[in-house]
């Protein structure tokens, strides 16, 4: 084998939604691309806002010296001082531009977050369902993901992540809004999270740090709050990207923000930014850096996605679908009229209806629906949902 047993392990293991993308492009080339409704990625279709797209032309048409070139491994510091400003109110701490460091999107922030806290053997908890690639970011830097299980309504369970604490807890992860379910952790269940960890933390004498991984903050619907977590919790790390609020996830610009007043804040940034250099990203992209940083305040249309997730919903539960109803992001997990997920989505699949197993996020008995999508493929997957589920219930 060319290729070493354990990436195999997990390319097969974390296949889930890469097979659903292929088979519908199979599907496609058979049956034609108005036929088939795919709902099984999270790639927005929203183009970003127009704001944006202004500042993109201005700063590719700025003819300054030196913008192209390598720059502190952190990022632009007027960049980072910008953002720091924007995000000093809501997080009720006072940011300054040595608290941020520019990263390639929410997944450059994960890693390079990761690698500078563990040491071999270290665990970060993520709870369940999850963004499956935790679990690699851990596997990544030496140390371990551990799976905590939610409430059945997602919701945290703060018992099992008491049970899941040990010595070996470096970390836990958040995602809120959460990918794949829509729930929005509560100012509630943050400050009992917060309680938990920091009890935790002097029992043990160190630091538990709580991240939070918040690419869908933006996107809430219903007047529902997503707090930030710094206002609760002082050994917490913030990662965000815009690759959905201003819909850029092919631009790779994110950032990662520490609260000054955590324990070694200033060796954590240092540490950041070694890692930003040694893991291969170097710095963030230059050109990007400097358009989001006349674009913080801006976001897509969350209307429209509000729109989008109540027809879905509307559909579903009429059908018959049991779903906790999204607060935020743009997915649904329904539970699965057959145990076997798997089974369900290859009845949905017949159907031209492509969603992702809920054992790609932790969670078997459930699958993904993603609904950042033109509406015409939301509207054309109705019929095959109700089919799937009518054959899947007898």
């Amino acid at each position: 084998m060319t290729i070493s047993q354990k990436v195999s392990g997990f390319m097969e293991n974390s296949s889930w939604i890469r097979k659903m993308f292929e088979e519908g492009i199979r599907l496609k080339k058979e049956f034609g691309e108005d036929n088939v409704f795919d709902l099984s990625l999270g790639n927005p279709v929203m183009e970003p806002p127009e704001e944006v797209r202004k500042a993109l032309i201005e700063s590719a048409g700025d003819e300054s010296l030196g913008l192209h070139r390598y720059m502190p491994n952190a990022g632009f510091a007027d960049v980072r001082a910008v953002i720091a400003e924007s995000l000093s109110p809501e997080c009720k701490v006072e940011l300054s531009a040595n608290d941020v460091v520019m990263v390639c999107g929410a997944a450059g922030g994960l890693n390079i977050t990761l690698k500078t806290l563990f040491d071999p053997g270290d665990e970060v908890i993520i709870f369940t369902p999850y963004f499956v690639e935790y679990l690699f970011y851990a596997d990544n830097h030496g140390g371990k993901a551990v799976a905590v299980p939610t409430l059945e309504d997602f919701r945290l369970d703060f018992l099992a992540l008491k049970n899941a604490l040990n010595e070996k807890t470096k970390a836990v992860i958040i995602n809120s809004p959460n990918n794949p379910t829509g729930v929005v952790y509560s100012r509630r269940e943050l400050q009992e999270l917060s309680n938990i960890l920091k009890a935790h933390s002097d029992k043990l004498g160190k630091a538990v740090y709580l991240i939070s991984d918040d690419p869908y903050k933006k996107i809430t619907f219903d007047g529902v709050e997503a707090p930030n977590i710094m206002e609760f919790y002082t050994n917490s790390i913030y990662i965000t990207s815009h690759s959905k609020d201003i819909a850029l996830p092919g631009e790779r610009i994110g950032f990662v923000a520490v609260h000054p007043k955590c324990e070694s804040a200033g060796e954590l940034m240092a540490g950041l930014i070694f890692c930003n250099r040694v893991l291969g990203f170097v710095n963030a992209p230059a050109l990007i850096q400097r358009v989001v940083k006349q674009v913080q305040g801006v976001t897509v249309d969350v209307e429209q996605y509000r729109r989008k997730r109540d027809y879905l919903y509307k559909e579903l539960t009429r059908i018959g679908y049991q779903v906790v109803k999204p607060q935020g992001a743009f997915y649904f997990f329904p539970k699965s009229p057959l145990e076997d997920e798997v089974e369900f989505v290859k009845k949905l699949a017949e159907q031209k209806v492509l969603v992702v197993p809920g054992r790609g996020f932790g969670l078997p008995g459930y699958f993904r629906i993603s609904y950042c999508l033109p509406d015409s493929v939301l509207e054309g997957s109705i019929a095959g949902f109700e089919a799937a589920f009518c054959e899947g219930g007898n």
